[in-house]
């Protein structure tokens, strides 16, 4: 019989939950895994930099002659962007047809307790089985992700830093533990902010007999690129890291594939005047600040986990005033507590009128949400 289309299905799920059954997902892989086959497998974990870094590795393997599939969350304007094969995302067909096997293996029971994440996890394997290499970006954390119930060849840990406390715990180490638990046999670690980190990674490896690998500098064929393309400099490390995890698996590239390469919502450069980015957080705000070159108009608002204060407070020096944009989230901190954050640091603000000055450059960031809600009111498609 046939169920309930994806997005029907999918709507009906609620998007966070206070407690997670971490062992769920694992029996509903159980049930799956036996129908499907599992390509070779990175897993990228860390706070900032996933998407990017997966999306360079999934498109220098593509452009090389694989086929190759990229997981990533969460989605700016349609879930499909989600789930990326061979340079495009998934057809509403595909996920259709993924979406009624995967029910019908794992039984309609397992798949309404599912969460949102954990069914999308387990749909984007069921698209990428005849693949020959997936790219799994995981949500949140890293340990107990869903993307992590599967085996991997390579484990990326891009910069971690601090952000979802709530549920990764509140020191440095702890969240870097929480993610980097979830390495197996081979680990590639991105240049870091806190040296913490590197010691989390260095005693987590020891303890899982891990190769541990470190990135490296920035070579000169890179940096000629990125300058091409506007890229900063967090972007130059995200692909240096990218390059050396298709080297670990020997994997062949072109580099100047790098130059066809689209990483919409990550520092891009949308009109002449406007560049969009779904950062979030502090280490995405620092990032983005060394990153501009001169003063811009911050369209931006934030949602209510997040350390807004400190973003405004470090973007401030980059930042002539900031424009309010409210969106649409549960999640969304009230209008009254981001305009008390503003006085606070300083910043002149009011409210995004969709206007844009073509004598001011602009920045959006501060989450999907908001490049969402801005690409909306301008009435720009992906």
């Amino acid at each position: 019989m046939k169920q309930a289309s994806l997005n029907v299905f999918l709507e009906a799920k609620p998007l966070y939950y206070k407690e997670i059954d971490h062992e769920r997902v694992h029996i509903a892989y159980g049930k799956l895994k036996p129908h499907i086959k599992q390509p070779r497998t990175v897993h990228i974990v860390g706070t900032n930099g996933k998407g990017s870094t997966g999306r360079i590795v999934a498109h220098l393997a593509y452009k090389s002659g694989l086929k190759v599939g990229h997981y990533t969350s969460p989605h700016i304007m349609k879930f499909n962007e989600r789930i990326w094969i061979d340079g495009f995302d998934s057809s509403d067909e595909v996920l259709e047809v993924a979406h009624q096997r995967l029910f019908e293996i794992i039984g309609q029971k397992m798949s309404d307790a599912l969460s949102y994440f954990e069914y999308t996890t387990l749909l984007a394997f069921v698209v990428f089985e005849n693949c020959d290499l997936m790219v799994l970006e995981a949500g949140l954390g890293g340990e107990f992700d869903a993307t992590n119930v599967c085996d991997k060849e390579l484990s990326i840990i891009t910069p971690i830093g601090i952000d979802h406390q709530a549920f990764l715990g509140e020191s440095i180490e702890k969240i870097a533990a929480t993610k980097i638990r979830s390495i197996q046999k081979q680990v590639l670690l991105a240049p870091q902010v806190y040296d913490e980190v590197l010691e989390v990674a260095k005693a987590i490896s020891t303890k899982k007999d891990a190769k541990l690998v470190f990135s490296r500098s920035a070579s000169w064929e890179v940096m000629s690129i990125a300058k091409r393309k506007g890229w900063g400099a967090y972007l130059v490390d995200n692909a240096m890291v990218a390059l050396q995890a298709l080297e670990l698996l020997e994997i062949d590239y072109n580099i100047d594939e790098l130059l066809s390469l689209e990483l919409f919502g990550r520092f891009y450069q949308l009109t002449e005047n406007i560049r969009i980015d779904v950062g979030h957080n502090p280490l995405a705000a620092r990032a983005i600040e060394e990153a501009l070159d001169d003063k811009v108009v911050l369209i931006y608002n934030s949602l209510d986990d997040k350390d807004y204060e400190e973003v405004l407070r470090i973007l401030k020096p980059k930042v002539k005033r900031v424009e309010i944009i409210p969106i649409e989230s549960q999640r969304a901190i009230t209008l009254e507590a981001i305009e008390k954050a503003l006085d606070k640091v300083e910043i002149e603000y009011n409210y995004f009128d969709e206007k844009i000055n073509k004598d001011e450059h602009y920045l959006v960031f501060g989450s999907f949400y908001v490049v969402e809600e801005f690409l909306k009111k301008m009435n720009v498609s992906k």
